[in-house]
């Protein structure tokens, strides 16, 4: 971890996109490729099971909790939505259980399965159908939101964040904590809108190097540097502290 703080610092002081390729090498990239979810070739059982694990992310509880959850409904065989549908609320509650996924399981389980019924009666099972009829990123967006009630901004968000480069119109805005972060970084400033500072992220990522589909590795380090260290203000554990304005600020490296 100090060998990757000093290339922070060596890289960092300007913000730039080398910078961000060192903060992933700290802290990790997509969420979907730790969980083994491959989202790059398109194929609608993959992209499935990563709005399966979306859908449980977007609770507040652990991330711990959501991967076991989620290897829970791997070993049980329910990552499609006909498996869904075929187990049942009973069924569904015993393997959110079996996750650690006491707290929501009740809800998670009828959110499951009213999500499928309306993928099943709406786009025949099919999540690149529902992509393929969306207007727009905007109406992308809304078409997920009303597959249930239940599934809002934070699940989209986290969804169609690492679909980015893989369906057209996956272009979700940054996540405030995707925001808090890379403010702190220095890699936007405090003014800039959510659209600008997307923008501004995607240019620094390229300068640097970085290529444009693993975009989504780099949004998801700056989630993971939001939501661990920038909102609990924990700037001494945090690996990108060096090139931090605002640990550089109170004096905290």
């Amino acid at each position: 971890m100090e060998g990757l703080s000093e290339n922070l610092i060596k890289y960092g002081k300007r913000g730039n996109a080398m910078n961000m390729i060192g903060i992933v090498e700290a802290v990790g990239g997509r969420f979907s490729r730790e969980l083994g979810i491959d989202l790059e070739g398109g194929r609608s059982g993959e992209i499935f099971k990563w709005f399966l694990a979306s859908v449980l992310f977007g609770a507040r509880i652990s991330e711990t909790i959501v991967k076991h959850t989620f290897r829970a409904f791997e070993q049980a065989g329910v990552t499609t939505p006909e498996k869904i549908e075929r187990t049942g609320w009973d069924g569904l509650v015993s393997i959110l259980d079996r996750g650690g996924y006491v707290r929501y399981d009740f809800k998670t389980a009828t959110k499951l399965l009213e999500l499928c019924r309306t993928l099943r009666e709406r786009y025949q099972n099919d999540l690149g159908r529902l992509h393929a009829e969306a207007s727009d990123p905007r109406d992308l967006e809304e078409r997920l939101k009303a597959l249930t009630k239940g599934i809002g901004n934070v699940t989209v968000t986290i969804f169609l964040r690492e679909l980015r480069g893989i369906w057209k119109k996956a272009r979700p805005l940054p996540s405030d904590l995707v925001m808090l972060a890379a403010g702190n970084l220095g890699l936007i400033s405090s003014t800039d809108e959510r659209e600008q500072a997307l923008a501004l992220l995607q240019e620094r990522w390229m300068e640097s190097g970085g290529r444009e589909k693993d975009f989504p590795d780099c949004e998801s380090a700056l989630l993971r540097v939001g939501k661990n260290y920038c909102r609990k203000k924990i700037c001494d554990a945090c690996p990108a502290r060096t090139a931090c304005r605002s640990a550089a600020t109170t004096g905290r490296y």
